[in-house]
Order: C-alpha cells, then structure tokens, then sequence
C-alpha cells in the first residue's frame, strides 16, 4: 500500500495558523494585562506572566529540535501545541496570579515547539530555491499579530473578560493540530538513539538561569547578588554540558556544529540583529507615545511598514542564496539595517511621525534578508539528521539576543532618564511614567512637557546608540567569516555528496 503524500498547501496553512498563534501570543497578553493584574490583584507579580513563558520557551527550544530528528517532526510538533492547549486553557481558568504563572510556564514549554519545529518541516516540504519565499510569507504573521492582536485583545476584554485571551487559542490549536494529523506524513523514523537526559538537564538549566540574570538585569532595582548567583550557575551549568556533550554517543546539540565557522557566524549575526529588532519594535512606539503623544492605537503602526518590507527581503534572499556566500548577503542586509540605525540614533526629538514609516521600512528590508538568510543558511550547513537541531539552534540564538538586549535597553533608558531628572528639578519618574502614556500625559503641567520630553529623548537616545553599536558589531562578526565564499546550495551539495 502506498503512503500517502504531504498536502503541502494544508500543512503551510498550519504552520502559518501555528505561527501567528506564537505571534499573537505576547502582544495580546500584553493589551489584557492591566485587567488581569487588577482582577488578581498581582501587581508585584505583574512582569513573570511574560518572563516565565519567555523563560520555559526558550528553555524548550533545542530539546525540541533534537527531538526532531530522533522521532520525527509530527509527533514532536503535535506534543507542543497539546501542551500549548492545555497551558493557554488552564491560564484561562487561572484565579490568581502565582496560579497563572504556573500555567504560562506550561504554555511557554508548549510553545518552544511552534517555532522552531514549523520552520524545520518547511525545510522538508520545499525546495532550497523556494524555501527562502515561504519563511518570509510565514514571517509575515509576526507582521499581522503585531497590528491586529492590541484590537483583538481589546475587544475581548471590553466585550468578554480577560479570560479569553486564552480561551481562544484552544479551538485554534485543536484545527492546527487536526491539520498536521491528517495532512502531514513523514517517513517513520527507526532510531535506536536515545535522548541524552542528563545532557539536556545542564542544558536547561543553563538556560533557565541566563534568561533568568536576563529578567533581573531589567528590573527596576537591579538584586546584584541573584544576578551574579544566576551566572555562576549558568556558567557550570554551561562547563557541565559540554563536557558531557563531548562524551555522549548522541549530544542535544553536537559539538561539531560549532566546528563550521560559517555556522557560528550566521547565528551570532543572527543574534546581534534580533536584539537591534527589539530597539526598534519597542522603542519606536515608546517614542512615538511619549514625545509625539500619538494614541496607543495609532503608535503600533509606526513599525508596521518593517513587518510589510520584511516579506519584500524575504523575497529578495530567495533569489540571492543561490547566485551570493553567506557573508556577501549578510553584508546586503546590514546595510540596510546600519541605515536605519544610524537615522534613529541621530533623529532630532521633533521629527515627525511619517519618518517613522520610512525608517522601519528600511529596517524591514535588512531584517527580512538577514533573519531568512541565516535560517536557510544554517539548515543548510549541517547534515540532513541534524537539521531540526541547526533550526531551533537558530532560534535560540535569535531568543537570547532578543532578551539580551531588552535588557540593556531597559537600563540604558532608566539610566538616560534618572540622569535628565537629576539636571532638571521639579521632574521625577513617576512624571515619567505618565509621558509615555498619552491618556496619563494630559494630567501633566503643559509647561513641564518640552522638558520632560527633551528628558525621555536623552534615554532614548542612549538606546538607539547601543542599537548602533551592536550592528557595527554585526558587521564586524560578518566579516570574521574568511573561509572557502560558497552559496549555502553548493555548501549542501558538498555535504550531500559527502554522506553518500
């Protein structure tokens, strides 16, 4: 009896839905949050319904994509959206806040799978050429989340409850997970190899803790002594995984992965580029809020045009992979992105709103050629078995630079802002606090406003100067990569012609 084929266009719907529920998730949390905290009366612990699902997903990540290549890429992604269901159901449920963050820490081990496993059965189901079109049209969900998802999220709790929020992503999980079941068919996998438990325990733990000093470090009142404790554990955490890793006939992550220095060097751009994405997603609408007062609704829309252009570079990497190296495209896209961090960092604090549409377009267009660009350079990289680990390798690294630099940025700002207080007297943070807020905004003196603009500017600033470091660093790790210039296609061919 013939096995059935793969309904290509049914599972790439599924990965998108899968998809944009990731992308969703955040940002509409995000909207109920006030709600939820004052229903729960959980202020003090209003910053874990975020950091824990951030945590456990990240935390997820490479065990799920070693799974991928033991057991298969279904099973594994049919696991994570149970767990996700279950998770998002009993947040929903959920009448108080240590009970929510348990069950966001659920859904957040559930949804480590959806990213990393999506990607991964897109590199099975389309070829090199077209891959590249197809991550950009997935990509595509981040886009549309982050416009629609503050409406949705506030629909639902005007005409519902808080509740719902999660809620919702039951039915929508139950159909993804019907289409991957009856719509996606893989060869079954007969592998003896077993899963190197005590490799992937270093590893989490690992993990955990660097995440952890991550959330610390952004903290109002920064707890030194759990910072510097959280290092050191992740630092023998990170000594114990390796030298296990170095010992075991079937390591989480292969050490000879970090042997291709192409490798190392797309995710660490990778890196680099998705912690400047978050200067501009979050701090492009913090300046848009609180120097211009445009409304919440409106502010969201100022990095829109990056997430429309990131399909256009999308596009773009599908042509270049196959005619430029590696280096060469990279090179393309931190042009681009070197642009719009050089405008950000010297915009004066009266530009106006429209600069703003036509600076996150540049953006856009570097993001999307870099983030496709090393995915589908770095599944190309490694052998066919370990490709599911090279992926959530990738995404991993994306994670960590992206909760890095939240960090960073986040003092970067408190410092630039305690500094313009401490010059101007008769402001304080709490003033601050009600700029960046334009519905609070109007509760201030008018006459204070240009200062208390002039100070939310300085910390702004401070953070697009970083966000220009790290790309002229991105630039520098780029060219670090001196070995043999090959397409990722012609790298693949090798590999293959290898493994025969």
């Amino acid at each position: 009896m013939q096995q059935r084929k793969t309904n290509v266009v049914a599972v790439t719907i599924a990965i998108y839905v899968a998809t944009f529920m990731s992308a969703i998730e955040g940002t509409i949390v995000s909207t109920a949050l006030p709600t939820i905290v004052g229903d729960l009366h959980g202020v003090a612990l209003m910053n874990w319904v975020f950091s824990i699902y951030l945590l456990t997903n990240a935390m997820m990540t490479p065990i799920y994509g070693k799974l991928t290549d033991l057991i298969g890429r279904k099973p594994v992604i049919q696991a994570g959206l149970i767990i996700f269901i279950i998770g998002s159901m009993m947040s929903g449920l959920s009448n108080s806040m240590p009970v929510l963050i348990f069950w966001r820490a659920i859904q957040g081990i559930g949804a480590g799978a959806l990213m990393p496993v999506s990607m991964t059965i897109i590199a099975d189901i389309y070829s090199f050429e077209r891959r590249a079109k197809v991550l950009g049209f997935n990509s595509s969900a981040w886009g549309i989340a982050s416009v629609i998802a503050p409406l949705i999220g506030g629909l639902i709790v005007d005409k519902l409850s808080w509740h719902w929020i999660f809620f919702i992503n039951v039915p929508v999980g139950l159909i993804t997970l019907l289409l991957f079941q009856i719509y996606l068919r893989e060869p079954k996998r007969h592998s003896s190899a077993k899963v190197d438990y005590l490799g992937s325990l270093w590893l989490m733990l690992f993990l955990l803790c660097l995440m952890l000093s991550f959330q610390l470090l952004g903290s109002a009142t920064i707890d030194w002594l759990a910072v510097v404790a959280a290092w050191v554990i992740s630092g023998l955490s990170l000594w114990l995984f390796i030298r296990r890793e170095g010992h075991t006939d079937e390591p989480v992550i292969s050490l000879d992965l970090f042997k291709n220095r192409t490798f190392i060097i797309q995710n660490a751009v990778a890196a680099l580029v998705s912690g400047f994405l978050m200067a501009v997603e979050v701090y492009i609408p913090t300046w848009t809020q609180g120097i211009l007062g445009v409304p919440a609704s409106l502010a969201g829309f100022a990095v829109t045009p990056s997430s429309l252009m990131w399909i256009i570079g999308s596009f773009v990497t599908g042509r270049l992979l196959s005619k430029w190296a590696p280096r060469r495209i990279l090179y393309l896209s931190l042009v681009f992105i070197l642009i719009t961090s050089v405008c950000l960092a010297l915009l004066p604090v009266s530009t106006p709103f429209l600069w703003f549409f036509l600076i996150t377009a540049i953006g856009g267009i570097g993001f999307g050629i870099a983030i496709t660009a090393t995915t589908v350079t770095a599944q190309h990289l490694v052998p066919a078995a370990n490709v599911g680990v090279a992926t959530s390798f990738n995404t991993l690294s994306r994670t960590i630079g992206q909760t890095l630099m939240i960090s960073i940025f986040g003092i970067a700002l408190n410092v630039g802002m305690n500094q313009g207080i401490k010059q101007h007297a008769g402001t304080n943070m709490a003033m601050m606090n009600k700029l960046i807020n334009p519905q609070t905004a109007t509760e201030l003196p008018s006459k204070l406003l240009p200062t208390l603009h002039g100070i939310l500017y300085t910390g702004l600033h401070w953070v697009y100067l970083i966000g220009f470091g790290l790309v002229v660093l991105a630039l520098i790790v780029n060219s670090l990569d001196r070995g043999k210039q090959q397409t990722a296609a012609q790298h693949a061919a090798e590999l293959n012609q290898g493994e025969d």
